[in-house]
């Protein structure tokens, strides 16, 4: 079960939310076959996007992260709810660079350089959108330039992935400490000399709990954990959406996939459901789309 918890410093000076993403991970190897660097891409903008979309304060609130960089890997999307599920994609799942000379995963450039963009759904007539430039491809570093530079908002942002050799993960997490506005300049000082001596959060993970990371990441910073959540790999996709997209196509387009004798199949990128289509139903969205 993944798990997030969420605290604040008591003097009201830094928020942090902290996770465990495994299954959230495991779930999206299984649905989408990556590679190993594929997967930590992936994993780690699953887990990132869990992490922002829990932070965001209403229920109807929607949080999507998309790295549309120049890598092996294409775009990377993930989109998040106020409780943190979420759901993803990579567009090159078999996307698997050689490792870098310390044998660890090359993230980077199965992202590449590019654009970092930034979608929020409030419930406002139009989204919040906010972009910045993919600063290292590694995730963590971009999620951080991004608030800095596009919501003014100072972050610590580390996420991990450990990868077997079986290709399954292993381990994986992430967290997110924000400073408040009007934080006091001594807790920020504190913040930045345990951000310099953290270890990988995947290491913590590995045989701990979010509780030991957050420990670690406001260690001499007195705080309150206040709540916690269980996010899981959760897609939105239903056969009524199918529906639209395929009446959207128009009169013509639907009247061809009715003489094409092959099937017509929908398959949900971020998940693994398939929705088949037969000559019938097909006619019944031509009479849909006629009315309209």
């Amino acid at each position: 079960m993944s798990r997030i918890i969420r605290a604040m410093s008591t003097d009201g000076s830094v928020r942090a939310a902290v996770m465990d993403s495994r299954e959230i991970v495991e779930r999206a190897v299984n649905i989408h076959h990556t590679m190993p660097t594929a997967t930590a891409a992936l994993g780690r903008t699953l887990t990132a996007a869990s992490l922002m979309g829990c932070l965001m304060p209403e229920k109807q609130n929607l949080v999507t992260v998309s790295f549309r960089g120049d890598g092996q890997g294409g775009q990377i999307l993930a989109s998040a709810d106020y409780i943190g599920n979420v759901r993803g994609y990579i567009q090159n799942p078999l996307c698997d660079p050689p490792r870098k000379p310390n044998g660890k995963l090359d993230v980077a450039a199965c992202v590449g350089k590019g654009l970092l963009n930034v979608m929020r759904e409030t419930g406002a007539p139009q989204p919040y959108i906010g972009t910045s430039n993919i600063v290292t491809g590694e995730i963590a570093e971009d999620i951080a330039a991004y608030y800095v530079s596009s919501e003014q908002i100072p972050t610590i942002c580390a996420l991990g992935v450990l990868v077997g050799k079986d290709r399954h993960c292993l381990t994986a997490g992430g967290a997110l400490v924000q400073l408040l506005p009007g934080a006091d300049p001594d807790v920020v000082d504190v913040l930045e000399k345990n951000a310099a001596s953290l270890p990988p959060v995947t290491t913590v993970l590995a045989e701990g709990k979010p509780e030991d990371y957050l420990a670690l990441m406001l260690k001499d910073i007195p705080y309150e954990l206040f709540d916690e959540m269980t996010p899981s790999y959760k897609c939105a996709c239903s056969r009524a959406k199918t529906d639209r997209a395929l009446i959207s196509i128009g009169k013509k387009e639907l009247q061809e996939l009715i003489d094409d004798p092959k099937p017509t199949v929908l398959t949900c990128q971020f998940c693994d459901k398939v929705y088949d289509y037969g000559k019938n139903d097909l006619k019944k969205l031509l009479t849909e789309c006629t009315k309209a």
